[in-house]
């Protein structure tokens, strides 16, 4: 087990015996939705200290962001529904501290009058949510050379931006994938320093978790296990600790097309609902995975490069790794290097997704992409263990 193991089975018990004291809390599901402002824990010294070093806020700055991000959280699906068939997507902006929600030209005034009374800013935008997954999808059906590195809708531009890499974008596969990408719809094409990988590792010393060679992070318990990366092991494939003791079996495990798997736990090991802030944040717990929208500061919590955070960038993005394309993932200006694949990504106390790879590292910057966890949690029927 752990070397924090009598640690968390403690803090496990002041868990529970917070939720009797606060009249009992339910485990959460994947449609749990955010708790009240009143329930959600004080923002620690340590995660206001990683957002001004990773975002380059004020501590002040961090605390306003945070909490405007809470409301952000819970006011996206209400906006979502109040657009309807309207709807040309969402993100939250950091400058006016608001979600904005786009919707089309054609939204009746009774629509408008409903998006504004949720709170939320409004932008119109030429296109529905609807239409711009519809390109996304015919572009999913093409086969990508590795020239390309992602696409994904891009509400605010009213587009779906595909990504080349900057010295692939004069090859001429590149281009004819571009051009047909455009014969399927808006398409802006932006292009990206380096190709994306996973983040998996040989075995090294740290505290992760192994399958066969390759070392790993957890991502987040749920009841009976925890989620991970699906390039991190196959169905069937024992899992070791930190100290070389059986954890566990990956249960399921999905990779390319998607990225995630889950692991049973036994052997004397446990979930307890806690990210590791690794001495830099205190351990975080988790409340809950109501999903961050856009925009949004987000941190990750890996076995090799431990704490970061930096913010959303896309939602829906399709990845093309050299093993194969990843589709519905997020991407995020978070740094990460091999090792932290399947750790946590989490914003406040919410479970974002499990790292899934990228570009760069956390010496020069990079971008970092992540399955969402509540995919996960809905393709498997498992439920998020949560504080």
């Amino acid at each position: 087990m752990r070397r924090t193991r009598l640690k968390y089975a403690g803090l496990a018990v002041l868990l529970v015996l917070g939720g009797w004291t606060a009249g009992g809390t339910g485990p959460a599901s994947a449609n749990d939705s955010a708790p009240a402002a009143d329930a959600v824990e004080p923002a620690s010294a340590g995660l206001l200290q990683a957002m001004q070093r990773d975002l380059g806020l004020s501590k002040e700055q961090a605390k306003a962001r945070l909490a405007a991000e809470r409301t952000a959280m819970d006011l996206a699906p209400k906006a979502d529904k109040a657009a309807g068939a309207a709807y040309g997507g969402s993100w939250f902006d950091a400058k006016s501290g608001r979600l904005t929600v786009a919707v089309t030209p054609d939204a009746s005034d009774a629509t408008v009058r409903k998006v504004r009374a949720t709170g939320a800013a409004m932008r119109t935008v030429a296109h529905s949510a609807r239409e711009l997954d519809a390109v996304k999808a015919r572009i999913d059906r093409m086969a990508a050379p590795s020239g390309v590195s992602s696409w994904h809708v891009d509400p605010a531009g009213s587009t779906v931006v595909v990504n080349v890499v900057r010295d692939r974008q004069t090859d001429n596969d590149v281009r004819r994938f571009v051009s047909r990408a455009r014969a399927a719809g808006p398409v802006t094409v932006e292009t990206v320093a380096a190709a994306p990988s996973t983040f998996a590792a040989g075995t090294v010393g740290g505290d992760p978790y192994y399958t066969g060679n390759v070392r790993c992070s957890i991502g987040f318990s749920v009841h009976g296990g925890f989620v991970t990366a699906g390039h991190c092991g196959q169905p069937g494939a024992a899992v070791r600790g930190w100290d070389g003791s059986h954890i566990g079996t990956f249960q399921g495990s999905s990779f390319p097309d998607n990225d995630y798997a889950w692991v049973s736990v036994g052997s004397g090991w446990w979930t307890v609902p806690v990210v590791l802030g690794w001495g830099t944040v205190p351990d975080r717990l988790v409340r809950g995975s109501a999903e961050a929208p856009v925009g949004s500061s987000i941190c990750r919590s890996g076995s090799t490069t431990h704490w970061h955070c930096g913010n959303v960038l896309a939602k829906n993005e399709t990845v093309n790794y050299s093993q194969g394309a990843v589709h519905q993932m997020t991407k995020t200006s978070v740094c990460a290097e091999p090792g932290d694949s399947g750790g946590s990504f989490i914003s406040g106390e919410q479970a974002q997704g499990v790292t899934s790879g990228g570009w760069g590292n956390c010496s020069g910057g990079g971008e970092t992409w992540f399955q969402p966890v509540n995919e996960i949690l809905n393709r498997y029927g498992l439920t998020l263990h949560t504080a």
